[in-house]
């Protein structure tokens, strides 16, 4: 990771009133803002973006997902909810056995916008 950049400050005072008019004008209400930020937070784990990255290769049973990452069935599944409920994966029934998937293209989308800004140099 790159050290932080110093951050540089305005050393005025004045507000431009127009510009943050704008802007508050445009901005989403609050708990939208808190609900992007809560799905942000599911990005925040490693191995649920290893499942991510797996589910966007090929659609997965649990069993195959925790054999790839060497990880049990029951961290799997306590995973997939946490990505179910955040509504970035899907799952259909075959029979006995639940594939996972993800949810739509939006998610492999945000997956991508994320993979290109940290390869950018």
């Amino acid at each position: 990771m790159k050290k932080p950049e110093a951050i540089e400050r305005c050393n005025c005072e004045v507000i431009h009133e127009e510009v943050v008019n704008q802007v508050k004008g445009q901005m989403p209400q609050e708990e939208t803002l808190y609900d992007l930020a809560e799905l942000f937070k599911v990005f925040g784990d490693s191995t649920r973006i290893k499942i991510l990255w797996a589910l966007d290769a090929a659609e997965m049973c649990v069993c195959d997902i925790a054999a790839l990452l060497n990880m049990t069935q029951s961290a799997i599944s306590h995973q997939l909810r946490v990505l179910k409920q955040a509504k970035l994966v899907k799952n259909r029934k075959d029979g006995k056995v639940v594939y996972y998937s993800l949810d739509d293209e939006h998610v492999r989308q945000i997956f991508d916008q994320g993979l290109d800004h940290i390869r950018e140099e």
